[in-house]
């Protein structure tokens, strides 16, 4: 039999979706299971974007520009002026989600054997990209004392070689929900700087931010025009991560053209997707302002919840809409495993994301899980109760 590639052996698997067959089995038991561990909200998809599928009347589905439908990518810059980004419609290539679009950020910006700089813990899929990429990342811890804010600069220093290419954020973050403040990225736009980086921020949850706080995006950076790559996504922002669009932005135009080629090997992305993430820019302020109320009353249920639960902790996010939570157990894959496996309350159990999966040094994150508050606030009150009940009976507990 041939022998799998090697990079095919350490692409790593995915940590949310893990525990799936043994979600199924508790579920095959009778059990109700509260999936908290995968950002698929249960928000309704705006009725503007649906409706532009139920009335697509073109006699064939085309292909569209590898770039992406110019259409869509003007409308796009209208957004992003709503936003205090300016770019035109050169500046965007349209991806299947923003996991192509960083496939082909990392693709054009980055060799194999370069190192690009993360603070975790971080999406678990940017472990994957850069192993699709042959590139190594090299983590900067932040911590849960301080609510996993920017690790201090000096940390970032330290770390980079002369194999350094890149430093990549997700702001506000997946999965700890931080807001990165804007000082905290002109300490970053200095370090790009100084040693000439690409800086990559995932910008996908922009929209979702609490108590007053507000988005800045690294494209509002001074003297970065050759440096930023962001990322962003119609997924988390419309509740349509069906749709598969999002898109990489940047004024770079060597950037551009480079990415463009691998775009164009793929030849197009999905002409649906962009006919409903276009209309999708239509969805009136109330649909908003009616998510953020429900996110909002969500992350507090969570919060308020875990803190109040014998020996954990769960800082306060002011973004996006998850939590990393320190619980008193001694093995997070070990627990969520249990709780699917051996765990009932009243018939129902939860399903978490153990937060090992989120880091990229081995031994982190051994005592935290990731919560997604993308259930309903009655659904996420019995999901805590249940939570609390499995942390009394758990027989790792660590006190």
């Amino acid at each position: 039999m041939p022998e799998i590639s090697k990079k095919g052996q350490k692409m790593p698997e995915s940590p949310i979706r893990k525990l799936v067959p043994f979600s199924e089995a508790a579920k095959k038991k009778g059990r109700k299971v509260y999936h908290l561990n995968i950002g698929q909200p249960d928000i309704e998809t705006p009725e503007v974007a649906l409706n532009a599928i139920r009335n697509y009347d073109e006699k064939v589905v085309a292909y569209s520009h590898s770039a992406g439908n110019i259409s869509y990518r003007k409308k796009l810059v209208e957004y992003y002026k709503a936003n205090k980004i300016n770019v035109t419609a050169d500046d965007i290539i349209i991806g299947a989600g923003a996991s192509e679009a960083i496939l082909f950020a990392m693709n054009s910006c980055l060799d194999e054997g370069d190192e690009i700089i993360i603070p975790e813990p971080f999406y678990a899929n940017y472990n994957g990209f850069a192993t699709n990429a042959g590139v190594d990342v090299k983590p900067i811890p932040s911590a849960i004392d301080n609510g996993f804010a920017l690790p201090p600069i000096s940390n970032f220093e330290e770390a980079i070689t002369d194999r350094t290419k890149a430093i990549m954020i997700c702001n506000p973050n997946n999965p700890t929900g931080y807001l990165y403040s804007r000082e905290e990225l002109e300490t970053l736009r200095e370090l790009v700087l100084k040693y000439d980086l690409f800086l990559f921020a995932d910008e996908v949850y922009r929209e979702f931010t609490y108590d007053g706080h507000k988005h800045f995006s690294v494209m509002e950076l001074d003297g970065l025009d050759d440096h930023v790559i962001m990322i962003d996504s119609v997924s988390k922002r419309y509740s349509a991560c069906g749709f598969r669009i999002g898109c990489m932005v940047s004024r770079n135009k060597q950037v551009i053209s480079t990415a463009l080629k691998f775009a164009q090997a793929r030849l197009s992305p999905p002409s649906f997707g962009q006919v409903a993430a276009e209309a999708a820019l239509d969805t009136p302020k109330e649909y908003f302002d009616n998510v953020m109320d429900e996110y909002f009353a969500r992350r507090n249920i969570v919060v308020e919840e875990i803190n109040q639960m014998d020996g954990a902790y769960c800082p306060k996010p002011k973004g996006a809409f998850y939590v990393v939570a320190k619980l008193p157990i001694d093995n997070a894959d070990r627990f969520c495993q249990w709780l699917l496996e051996d765990f009932e309350y009243e018939n129902q159990t939860v399903m978490l994301a153990p937060a090992t999966g989120f880091y990229s040094t081995p031994g982190s994150g051994r005592q935290e899980v990731r919560i997604s508050y993308v259930l309903n606030v009655e659904d996420l009150k019995k999901a805590m109760k249940t939570l609390d009940e499995a942390l009394k009976a758990y027989p790792g507990r660590e006190i």
